[in-house]
Parts: C-alpha cells; sequence; structure tokens
C-alpha cells in the first residue's frame, strides 16, 4: 500500500462533477475577472466566516501584505512601527510586515499548541508596538481571550493569518448559556484576516486565491482599491497599488468546495482523534485535542529523520512543516543570533502526517500500526 501525504487529485475527485459544471460555466460565460461569479463566493465566504466583507485577492501573501497597507494608509500603522508576531510560522506571514517596512517582534510559542505562547506577549511590547500578528497554524486556533485583552489593555490591532484555518472556530465558554457556547470562526476574530486558498489548503482552489474578511468598511474598500492598481475608479489611481485579483474560474471552484468544508474539516477531525487516541509510542509526541481543523497533523520525534524514512520506507508519505525556522532563513540574516529555543526545537522535530478528507480506513490502520511500532 502507498499513501501519499496530500493526493489533491482524490481530494478534487470527491466533487468533480461539480467542479467541471462550475469551470465550463464561466468558460462558456466568456467572463473571467471581477464577475458575478466571484461577487457570490465574496459574499458566500463572508457569511460563512461570519463577517461584512470578503475580497477575493490573487493569494494568500498579497492578502496579508494589503491587509497590513491598508492599515498604513488610514494611519493606524506607519513605516518602522513592530508588529508582534509567532516565530514559529511559515515565511508569508513575516514577509508582509517587511514589505510594508514594519518591523517583525518574533514571539516563541507554546510547545503544547504550537501557536504563539500568550504568557510571553505583553513581555514583548515596546513604545513602536502597534499590532499583534495570529496565525492559526496547522488549523489549529491561536486565538485566546488573553490575547483579546493585552490587545485591548494597550490598544493593539489584533490580526489573523488564517491561511491554514479555514472553517475553525473558536468557543467562547464566557457566554455559556444553559445549552451553549457562543461560537466564532477564526477570520472573525481580529479586525482584519488574511486567508489563502492555494490548492492543499482545506479550501483549495485550483490555482493560487486568497481573500481578505474583515468587519471594516474602510479597510474593505482600500483593501479592494489597493489590489486593482491602486484604482477605485477605472484609470483613476488613487493609490501605488498592485494587480491582486481572484479570477472566476477559482471562485467557481472555491464556491463548490465551500459547501463541503465543515463535512471535509469534521474527517479530518476524526482521522486526528483517532491518531491522538490511538498512538502510543513514547518516541512520537502528538498533538493535545483542540479546536482544529487539522490541516496539518503535526506530531515531534527527536529522530525525526529516521521516523520519516521510515514512513517512506513502507509506503507512507509524510511532510515538513517547517524545515528551517524563519529566524534562520537567509533572507533574515540579521536575526540569525536570536536564540528561540521552542521554535528551534519544533523546526527540528517535527513531522506531518497524512491526514485529509480523502483518506480510507485502511490508509488510517496502516499508519497507525506503523507508528505503533516504530522502536529506537
Amino acid at each position: 500500500m502507498t499513501i501519499d501525504y496530500l493526493p489533491l487529485k482524490r481530494i478534487t475527485a470527491m466533487h468533480a462533477d461539480e467542479i467541471h459544471e462550475a469551470i465550463s460555466r464561466v468558460v462558456d460565460g466568456g467572463w473571467y475577472l471581477r464577475g458575478e461569479v466571484t461577487e457570490r463566493f465574496e459574499r458566500q465566504y463572508a457569511d460563512y466566516i461570519g463577517v461584512k466583507h470578503c475580497i477575493g485577492v490573487a493569494n494568500g501573501l498579497d492578502a496579508l501584505t494589503l491587509i497590513l497597507r491598508a492599515y498604513i494608509i488610514k494611519g493606524v500603522l506607519q513605516p518602522g512601527d513592530e508588529v508582534i508576531v509567532p516565530a514559529n510560522t511559515f515565511i508569508a506571514t513575516i514577509l508582509a510586515i517587511t514589505e510594508n517596512q514594519l518591523v517583525p517582534v518574533l514571539v516563541e510559542p507554546d510547545i503544547n499548541t504550537f501557536q504563539i505562547d500568550d504568557r510571553l506577549i505583553e513581555q514583548a511590547i515596546t513604545p513602536r508596538t502597534r499590532a499583534v500578528m495570529l496565525v492559526h497554524l496547522y488549523g489549529r486556533c491561536a486565538y485566546t481571550e488573553r490575547i483579546a485583552q493585552i490587545c485591548t489593555n494597550h490598544n493593539l490591532l489584533l490580526l489573523e493569518d488564517n491561511a491554514q484555518a479555514h472553517g475553525c472556530v473558536w468557543r467562547d465558554d464566557s457566554s455559556l448559556s444553559t445549552f451553549h457556547s457562543s461560537l466564532r470562526r477564526t477570520g472573525s476574530l481580529g479586525s482584519a484576516a488574511a486567508h489563502s486558498f492555494y490548492p492543499g489548503k482545506n479550501l483549495g482552489a485550483l490555482g493560487d486565491a486568497g481573500a481578505v474578511t474583515t468587519n471594516d468598511d474602510e479597510v474593505a474598500d482600500l483593501v479592494r482599491t489597493l489590489a486593482n492598481y491602486g484604482s477605485s475608479r477605472k484609470y483613476v489611481f488613487d493609490y501605488i497599488g498592485r494587480n491582486s485579483r481572484i479570477d472566476e474560474l477559482q471562485a467557481a471552484v472555491l464556491s463548490v468546495k465551500l459547501k463541503y468544508l465543515d463535512a471535509d474539516n469534521n474527517r479530518r477531525r476524526q482521522i486526528a482523534e483517532r491518531y491522538i487516541r490511538e498512538v502510543h509510542n513514547p518516541l512520537v509526541v502528538l498533538p493535545t485535542p483542540s479546536e482544529s481543523v487539522y490541516h496539518i497533523f503535526p506530531v515531534l520525534c527527536q529522530q525525526r529523520d529516521r521516523l520519516q524514512q521510515y514512513l517512506a520506507d513502507h509506503g507512507v508519505g509524510t511532510a515538513i512543516h517547517y524545515p528551517i525556522p524563519p529566524h534562520r532563513q537567509r533572507c533574515y540574516q540579521a536575526w540569525s543570533h536570536l536564540s528561540l529555543p521552542v521554535t528551534e526545537r519544533i523546526h527540528a522535530e517535527e513531522l506531518s502526517l497524512p491526514c485529509h478528507q480523502a483518506m480510507t480506513r485502511d490508509e488510517e490502520d496502516r499508519i497507525i500500526d506503523l507508528l505503533l511500532r516504530f522502536l529506537y
């Protein structure tokens, strides 16, 4: 048995007929950018996330970059301001900050969650701090009431990188009624959020695509204008913008797949919960149960490379997210002196197991059996 880490062909095939039909309608309709299909997806996704506005853009990095640029134009941020960001993240989060001449302040994650450690945020605040950028890494909710309170107390902007957590929720247990707690989706918890629809994401397009969600009318207008060359009216340019637009084909695909996102995420949870419940191996540290959509199922292993090779030898594909932390990348050489031991441990030991909605029970059984038999 060969088990691919993420077989996109199988995942797409689950809704192939609807996807082909949606694409054909766009092709036959003859309108390929900024049309009714994009507008429909933006409305659907805004409603799903629970916000007023969704603006489709070209990719997740552009979404992050345009959010920060919009707040600079609003005067909330200015070049040189500091943005607190998790040290353990995909580099796009940090690229967006430095591209806007803002200063990333790296804060270590909690080793139990891999998310930014909210106990360390307040000590990282300086007179130049203006924002906190949360990253819901691996599909797990990074938001906490403590982070929200810190932002309120220090008048900081709270932004979200939701590139990996489509459909994830935060449960507000403080508002418990007799029967249930309040649920809010990631992407609606801060002032604005960036989303990536890269093909491998839980809500993935068939190419690059992204979005910004927000309840801020002015930010929504600014992002849409900046993404259209800085133009709000044809051939009239208010800002130095860029070309960053989702196309009608990708919007059509995403509208189809959005209908199945919650069910797909539930299937991922079932697999993840089974891993957590059944894999008992002292060499393999599994994540703690959480509010997560398990875009990635990360385990830690001090013998990570040997575990990866062992699984490969038995036909199981895996991935590493990510082998080199941002502060060790050549593009940020000025940070090479930093000591971030928790981040460095995660990047040295993390291995991602297959966990997706197209997996079969036999594939689950095989992976669990192999993990149980992995020895010193």
